[in-house]
């Protein structure tokens, strides 16, 4: 059991399965506008986000805390090293519009780890700004690089699902920063920390009814189309529901996380 524990203990604090969910979403951008799966996009996506998501976790532990070189640490430093590498393939693949767009995510990354000038803070220690920028580069990410790498153009049906997904990430992230609230620094200035949770839920179902809403405006949209968003609103807003800070670290790292899977499951089910 503790083996298994383990096991699932690195998938998560490797980035494996944050990775994993900005593939399942990029793998939504293809169904949702009907283009071809793009190997060079999901891989560069998956693999990015691994390197981006690890060095933003890990950089300040190795470089101000000296945090211990655990057997665990070490494998998650050869897992980022080779998911750079790999990233880079996939990167020289991409249209030149993605590679610029995936160059200013990196030093979006950079910035927000280290500071823009000495003895100031860094962008993740912005009071607010957060949940903002995380949403932010999830689109850029999950949707503006398959859409642009297709050579879709933007129109306003990218616009329409650019802030729908910036919705479904802006809740997802609510829901980590209602179990965070007890750890987040009270200078972070969280929603929760300035609204309290029962605002912040209620918050979270209205942007939820909007996100359900927003299919609406797609052109030619389906039933089933409808069924399945209105299914991952409700299971986001359960999840939002149960949202307390005495739940474990699986009930967001793992399970919340884990919902893009689950729409792009139900997606891959209907699109067959």
């Amino acid at each position: 059991m503790q083996i298994a524990k383990n096991i699932l203990n690195f998938y998560i604090d490797s980035s494996l399965h944050v990775a994993l969910s900005v593939y399942a979403l990029i793998r939504i951008t293809f169904l949702k506008f009907e283009l071809p799966y793009d190997e060079a996009v999901a891989y560069f996506g998956f693999y990015g986000t691994i390197v981006g998501y690890n060095f933003i976790k890990y950089d300040e532990l190795a470089r101000v805390k000296k945090v211990k070189l655990t057997t665990s640490f070490k494998a998650i430093i050869v897992l980022s090293l080779l998911s750079f590498f790999a990233a880079f393939y996939y990167f020289l693949q991409l249209q030149t519009i993605t590679k610029v767009l995936g160059i200013i995510g990196l030093l979006i990354t950079i910035l927000y780890t280290l500071p823009f000038f000495p003895n100031k803070p860094n962008l993740r220690n912005w009071a607010g700004i957060k949940i903002y920028l995380v949403a932010l580069a999830w689109v850029v990410v999950t949707v503006w690089l398959p859409v642009l790498n297709a050579e879709y153009g933007l129109d306003i049906v990218v616009v329409l699902k650019s802030i729908q997904r910036f919705i479904f990430v802006f809740v997802l992230m609510l829901v980590f920063e209602i179990i965070d609230l007890q750890h987040d620094a009270n200078y972070l200035q969280t929603i929760p920390q300035k609204i309290g949770i029962p605002a912040t839920k209620l918050l979270t179902y209205f942007l939820l009814v909007v996100f359900f809403l927003m299919d609406f405006l797609k052109p030619n949209v389906s039933n089933r189309e409808l069924y399945i968003i209105s299914l991952v609103a409700l299971v986001v807003g359960g999840f939002t529901y149960f949202a307390n800070q005495n739940r474990s670290k699986y009930f967001t790292s793992f399970w919340v996380e884990g919902i893009p899977f689950f729409w792009l499951l139900l997606l891959l089910i209907v699109f067959k």
